[in-house]
């Protein structure tokens, strides 16, 4: 009889309770995860504030300018109207990127371009990390105040997924501060591959291009100037080497990061068409229209990695992807031009820790 009671009772606790209980038991999860989050959102901020001040020797204390920073936002431009939409975003995000320059410049005034750089993409980490931990304790506290649980399911369903990407961003710490390639870097150590050492020269923002002779063909090759954090202007790149070498060059082959489906292999090769690029779509865009203008056929050399493993320090698997991706390249060039054509590639993605 206590038993049989015992059991109808919770019953009927569980029969009206249970999507209570169910909602507490997330927000417990939620909660732990999200002190996890703060503390990493900590680390970054600590990790920067230190390396300003080894690296930059500011005079002041730069941490409430660290402060201020890790709150920065951008306003994207309206799309009701989509015409010009891409040049607005451009626009927006050159002075976005102004900013930061002038920002980290008064923060660490005696680091050179390179360590510059790399400060930067530390901070860029760190305001990530930041955004990261406010989104989540936002949907945490509503959750929490109204207790309604498809508030509370939304951001508990995909807090593992999320919670890759804030892991990634935190090992970004570690490889910005020491300038160590990430992920992220493959495309421009496959371009640093091909050159290997030939003299190069500046062809845009924070981009150079060396040439190079291959089967007798003649092959420019593009990257982002290291060994700084920058991934450059690769649409100006682009544009601006065709139009040196109007009516010359036959293809166009890029080079970048890919993300892998579940299943796929870490430094697995794909090759395809069009332009490998990531980011808001403004140099993509470039490099399409100029493709475009000049009937170029575009060519693509994806090398798979995780969302955890792009902006975290490159691991073995991609390294060796690489010599995989450069005869990749190579491939491309013998199946799809003849001897005398001139063809440029473009190794795309951040290059920081990898030179010329």
């Amino acid at each position: 009889m206590i038993v049989q009671t015992l059991f109808s009772f919770a019953f009927i606790v569980y029969l009206f309770y249970a999507q209570r209980i169910q909602a507490m038991t997330m927000l417990r999860q939620i909660e732990t995860t999200l002190r996890k989050i703060k503390g990493l959102r900590d680390e970054g901020k600590t990790t920067s504030i230190e390396a300003i001040k080894e690296i930059g020797k500011p005079e002041r204390d730069p941490t409430p300018m660290v402060e201020r920073f890790m709150e920065h936002f951008m306003i994207e431009p309206v799309s009701m109207d989509p015409a010009g939409i891409v040049g607005k975003l451009g626009s927006i995000l050159n002075v976005r990127e102004f900013t930061f320059e002038k920002e980290v410049g008064v923060m660490a005034p005696n680091a050179s371009p390179s360590e510059r750089n790399n400060i930067e993409n530390l901070l860029e980490a760190s305001l990530a990390l930041n955004i990261f931990y406010k989104v989540i304790r936002h949907y945490y506290l509503l959750g929490k105040k109204t207790m309604n649980i498809y508030i509370i399911m939304q951001i508990h369903m995909i807090l593992p997924m999320i919670l890759q990407q804030i892991e990634a961003y935190s090992s970004a710490l570690t490889a910005f501060r020491d300038g160590m390639p990430i992920g992220d870097s493959v495309g421009p150590l496959v371009a640093a591959k091909l050159l290997n050492g030939a003299e190069t020269r500046d062809v845009a923002k924070e981009m150079v291009a060396g040439e190079i002779e291959y089967e007798g063909r003649r092959v420019i090759i593009l990257k982002a100037k290291g060994p700084g954090g920058s991934v450059g202007k690769p649409g100006d790149a682009v544009s601006n080497v065709l139009n040196d070498n109007k009516g010359k060059v036959t293809m166009l082959i890029t080079v970048d990061a890919a993300g892998k489906l579940e299943g796929e292999q870490v430094g697995d090769i794909a090759e395809g068409v069009g332009a490998a690029i990531g980011g808001p779509g403004v140099e993509k865009y470039k490099i399409e229209q100029a493709a475009t203008e000049h009937g170029i056929p575009m060519y693509a050399v994806a090398i798979k990695q995780g969302i955890e493993h792009v902006v975290a320090p490159l691991v073995e698997p991609l390294f060796e992807a690489t010599d995989k991706a450069v005869s990749s390249v190579k491939g491309l060039i013998l199946d799809y031009s003849k001897e005398g054509d001139t063809i440029l590639v473009a190794g795309i993605g951040n290059t920081v820790g990898v030179a010329q």
